[in-house]
């Protein structure tokens, strides 16, 4: 395959001094713990929540192994992308667009394209659900006090939105590091909480009927493995580690894979113990939202009803941060677009865009979270379809193409194992998802007063 020529450094700096997205949006100011914190605000979110569910489909076995070689391919892919950043950065080329970076790389103008597309596909999809859920969280709070109130789902996503409006003007992906920091901490607080509860529920006078059989028939049972192992996929992934790395202060060697570290030891915290605790306790009856199973449509919660409204709450204001970290890639766009990179970020000229452009991204995300609350089906489809290739399967072809080790190495058989590997997966994922997507079609009604589960 033809490699593009690579630009010298001149000419990367001239086009980063004109280039509004890299100055506005992607500055380069962070610490390593910076990139921790946008790290984790990126992958540990309330999808943890849903572990115990995967359990199910999976049974204990098999989902540790799952979701174990998930965490390490994962952070092994991440790493490596990190070392292929720094490799061309030091060749004079310093990348910070996923999509740049695979073009260059690849040395294939179409594939600029096809990540510029996955990766919209992916972040607005999660800026969707992060809206979605958020209203959820609302919806939830107003119901257990007000059980035959007058305000619907809709009207509590319109809060969202509306919040998510303001909070969106925030001008760089480095200005939300003191918000990630308290994702970060948040992110920790209900997983104990979760967890907390969860072993009060198992430990009580009357637990919950636990049941840990699978599926009844093999199709089933292949089937929601894969689907299963999608939702894994998607939870660990996040798509945007070259965006996440622009914003370190360069030079950048070392500092991703600290971030990475700080990354990992809250996802082993989270991710086993949220899991391991909401299966033990639920068995194959785990909801897709462990907060559900413990507050049950019909009986008394499982826990202390302050607690998990706290929980709630919590969750409540990480998406918030989840929101603004996957819009980053899209305001970005905005800012090469219609920003003058030769007038300041507060300036009138560039300010009035910002508000009005970023404004009507939240209104159309809104729009269609409010339109489509089963999004989380549709979420499992993009997660297949735009997770497996982003974070499993470029990061190393892209090492191999730009280390080029040697094709008795271990470490490139590793990685054609990987590619090879998950591109079935995420085949296999693609399929078992639409198929769940085609199954609750049933369930489905735009603008409904629930989110199907």
């Amino acid at each position: 395959m033809m490699m593009t020529e690579a630009p010298t450094v001149s000419e990367n700096k001239s086009v980063r001094q004109g280039d509004a997205g890299a100055t506005f949006v992607l500055e380069s100011k962070g610490e390593w713990y910076h990139a921790g914190f946008h790290l984790t605000t990126a992958i540990v979110g309330p999808t943890i929540l849903t572990l115990p569910y995967v359990f199910r489909g999976l049974g204990w076995g098999l989902g540790f192994f799952c979701l174990t070689v998930m965490g390490v391919v994962t952070f092994y892919s991440y790493y490596l992308m990190s070392l292929v950043l720094e490799h061309c950065e030091k060749e004079g080329r310093r990348h910070i667009r996923f999509r740049e970076l695979a073009a260059d790389v690849l040395g294939s103008g179409g594939m600029f394209y096809f990540v510029i597309f996955i990766q919209t596909a992916i972040n607005t999809g999660i800026s969707i659900g992060a809206i979605l859920l958020a209203g959820e969280c609302l919806h939830i709070m107003y119901s257990s006090v007000s059980p035959n109130g007058p305000l619907h789902l809709s009207e509590f996503i319109a809060m969202v939105t509306v919040i998510m409006m303001v909070l969106s003007q925030l001008p760089s992906f480095h200005s939300l590091r003191h918000l990630n920091l308290a994702s970060l901490l948040l992110s920790l607080a209900y997983t104990f909480i979760v967890v907390g509860a969860c072993i009060n529920a198992g430990l009580s006078k009357k637990p919950p009927p636990r049941d840990y059989s699978l599926e009844a028939s093999k199709i089933s049972i292949v089937t929601t493995a894969f689907t299963s192992i999608s939702i894994i996929a998607a939870i660990f992934g996040n798509g945007i580690l070259p965006e996440i790395q622009a914003t370190l202060a360069p030079p950048v060697t070392g500092k991703m894979f600290k971030g990475l570290m700080m990354c990992y030891s809250v996802i082993f915290v989270t991710f086993y113990s949220a899991a391991i605790s909401g299966y033990w306790v639920f068995g194959n009856n785990a909801s897709s939202n462990i907060l559900k199973s413990l507050m049950p449509d019909e009986g008394p919660a499982l826990a202390p009803k302050w607690l998990l409204g706290l929980g709630v709450i919590f969750v409540l204001l990480q998406l918030f941060a989840i929101g603004l970290v996957y819009s980053q890639v899209a305001y970005e766009i905005m800012e090469t677009k219609y920003a003058d990179v030769n007038q300041g970020m507060f300036s009138k000229r560039n300010l009035i865009p910002r508000i009005i452009l970023r404004s009507l991204y939240m209104i159309f995300c809104g729009f269609f979270a409010a339109m489509l609350p089963f999004f989380g089906d549709i979420n499992g489809v993009v997660g297949a379809i735009g997770f497996i290739p982003l974070d499993f399967i470029l990061p190393m072809l892209l090492y191999n193409m730009t280390y080029k080790p040697s094709k008795s190495s271990f470490t490139y058989w590793i990685n054609i194992t990987i590619i090879v590997v998950f591109t079935g997966v995420g085949l296999l994922g693609s399929f078992s998802s639409v198929r769940k997507l085609v199954h609750d079609a049933s369930k489905f009604n735009l603008f409904s007063n629930h989110v199907v589960d």
